[in-house]
């Protein structure tokens, strides 16, 4: 009796095991479709990648490169979340301190750095935008500037710009949230001067705001 209880979990793993297998591969591959061109089903795809993140990120970590990893999934949310972030009305954006300048003469508090609109680098323009449109801008310097922003603020949609890497991981933390996000990456990363694509910027801070 014992041996066959032993034998039905045994293949339930293994069953489980080569299902899972099969969804992530699946997923993968639409990852990497999605971002040439437009797909179905892209939450449920990026839902099994989130799922299946962790191992996903050391085989990537070992054998591939990782930020291809986070490149799809961003990718596969965006396209997931698109049609829900148009309908937000109560925007902030979430922006990383590496853009500004080295001689940002900003103060910086719990909510990120309060940017003064210098205009020595792009968030002078970037603030101008958002503040028209209704969006609160905070220029963030860590992980925990995003918790306290996110239990304490009020607000439905949450636009993010960053790295893929932080725009993953950001997501992720985001998903059991009330809030729908949606992200635009720095075309140039690092850790201090940074820039992203203004343009792709500008129009997600408008999308479903403004008719342009």
């Amino acid at each position: 009796m014992m041996h066959e209880i032993y034998g039905w979990v045994g293949k339930f793993i293994v069953y489980g095991i080569w299902i899972a297998s099969i969804l992530v591969m699946i997923s993968l591959f639409f990852g990497y479709v999605a971002l040439r061109r437009k797909i179905v089903l892209n939450s449920f795809f990026a839902g099994v990648l989130d799922f299946f993140y962790m191992p996903l990120k050391t085989l990537y970590a070992r054998f591939g490169n990782i930020r291809e990893l986070d490149k799809i999934m961003v990718k596969l949310k965006n396209e997931a979340n698109k049609k829900q972030y148009e309908k937000t009305k109560k925007r902030i954006l979430l922006a990383p301190h590496c853009m500004r300048s080295l001689t940002c003469p900003a103060s910086s508090t719990r909510e990120g750095i309060q940017c003064i609109s210098c205009g020595k680098c792009p968030f002078s323009e970037i603030k101008k935008t958002a503040e028209e449109l209704g969006i609160k801008m905070y220029i963030l310097t860590g992980s925990s500037a995003v918790r306290y922003i996110i239990k304490n603020g009020d607000f439905d949609g949450v636009l993010l710009l960053a790295c893929n890497y932080e725009l993953n991981k950001v997501m992720r933390y985001l998903s059991p949230h009330k809030t729908t996000s949606y992200s635009v990456p720095l075309v140039k990363d690092g850790c201090f001067n940074t820039e992203t694509d203004l343009k792709l910027l500008d129009d997600a801070m408008k999308m479903g705001l403004t008719d342009k």
